[in-house]
């Protein structure tokens, strides 16, 4: 009768210590555990997708540097490791672009000729390219550029006056940021007045890029409309030996050069991460507090 009950009892899945049903209960336990994250994973995926399509819409994105027209701020060129920069797109919406922002910003129908596609034929690997350009691994395939803002609607840009400088209203900018190849004199331009809600843009290579002094014979006088301004490059972070803040002297204020900016609408997207964060933050730790839970269980 003894043996009896003990192989009744090992059926019923009764550990040998004497707790009824313990083997049983772990297995269902385990089995519940391995079933709820596989479903959860979906869910992760789909999270974070979401996410960084929210993220590079509305608040930031990194871009690669294509060119050289920046040298040497933002590093750009064919066989090397080209910059990427995070691009702050929340500032612009509480404020136009100012004298000395460095910008990205979608070309006119005169600069088209400008932008060549560096997609693949290939479906799949166009397919990789296009998710890389996400994060930044790869250049997104639109007609976007970058450039330093140089003067805005109603101000009147030339160049150059006998030191070889830009003059905006008839007063010399200081540009510690342009770099001229060979030292060879800039390109003379102008004047040009520049229409309300337009910038004109130039590249700090100044003779190695082909900004608004190259589509002065459009409609807009070479210059961008705010409209199409994507938003300001604020770090470079990759390669991580160059990881360091974008400069942005206002070259019509030299007075003001290396002065730390005000908390204006520069400021915004700062304060307003720091409220976002809040929520992320709590949701995080929640989690984390759900996972320990079902550890524990």
């Amino acid at each position: 009768m003894a043996h009896l009950a003990r192989s009744t009892e090992s059926a019923r899945g009764d550990d040998p210590d004497g707790f009824p049903g313990r083997r049983v209960h772990r297995h269902r336990l385990s089995k519940r555990k391995k079933g709820s994250f596989w479903r959860e994973v979906p869910i992760l995926v789909l999270t974070a997708l979401v996410l960084t399509f929210l993220i590079q819409t509305f608040l930031a994105r990194v871009y690669v540097i294509p060119s050289a027209s920046m040298e040497p701020t933002l590093h750009g060129c064919p066989g090397c490791t080209n910059d990427r920069v995070l691009v702050d797109k929340l500032t612009y919406r509480f404020g136009d672009p100012r004298p000395g922002d460095v910008v990205v910003f979608r070309g006119t129908d005169s600069w088209a000729s400008e932008f060549t596609s560096q997609r693949s034929d290939n479906i799949l690997i166009r397919g990789l390219q296009q998710a890389g350009s996400l994060v930044g691994l790869a250049p997104p395939d639109e007609r976007d550029f970058v450039k330093r803002v140089i003067a805005v609607g109603g101000q009147t840009v030339q160049c150059c006056d006998k030191q070889n400088r830009v003059m905006v209203n008839g007063t010399a900018l200081a540009e510690p940021y342009a770099v001229f190849i060979g030292h060879e004199p800039q390109e003379e331009f102008g004047p040009v007045t520049v229409p309300q809600g337009n910038l004109w843009m130039m590249g700090d290579n100044r003779n190695n890029s082909a900004d608004s002094r190259r589509h002065v014979a459009d409609q807009r006088s070479g210059t961008v409309p705010v409209s199409n301004v994507i938003g300001k490059s604020r770090v470079i972070v990759l390669p991580l030996s160059r990881w360091q803040e974008i400069s942005d002297p206002n070259p019509q204020q030299p007075q003001q050069l290396g002065a730390p900016a005000p908390f204006g609408p520069s400021g915004v997207p700062l304060a307003a991460g720091l409220v976002l964060s809040w929520p992320v933050r709590r949701g995080g730790r929640l989690l984390r507090k759900r996972v320990a839970a079902r550890r524990r269980g």
